[in-house]
């Protein structure tokens, strides 16, 4: 089975999953084209050791980049930018990495920890 995402202007519309035989004579006369997407594909990596395939698995409201031939999610925040590399956004400041939990404060532009109450 594989998985095909809807793209009308570079906006993802639809994920569905089709064998592909079954995909080939399938007739959509809506408008945009069907993208092949994998359901393994997360940040330019295969999560089982394969070969990634456009850099992220396609979800609604996604953009295909058709000049990085990639999937890329909404942006979360203003300030976050997009990583080349992966194709997702980053924080202008990196996750800490002391075991907390934090959110993301995009008034202060920084991480804050999440306490219990």
């Amino acid at each position: 089975m594989a998985h095909y995402a809807k793209v009308n202007n570079g906006v993802v519309l639809q994920v569905i999953v089709a064998e592909l035989d079954f995909f080939e004579t399938f007739v959509d006369s809506s408008p945009g084209q069907w993208i092949q997407t994998s359901y393994n594909t997360h940040g330019g990596q295969h999560r089982n050791g394969g070969t990634p395939l456009r850099k992220n698995y396609a979800g609604i409201g996604y953009t295909y980049d058709s000049q990085r031939d990639a999937f890329i999610p909404p942006k979360p925040y203003t300030s976050w930018v997009l990583n080349d590399e992966t194709c997702l956004w980053d924080a202008p400041t990196p996750y800490p990495t002391d075991g907390e939990d934090y959110y993301w404060d995009e008034e202060t532009l920084s991480w804050v920890v999440i306490t219990a109450e």
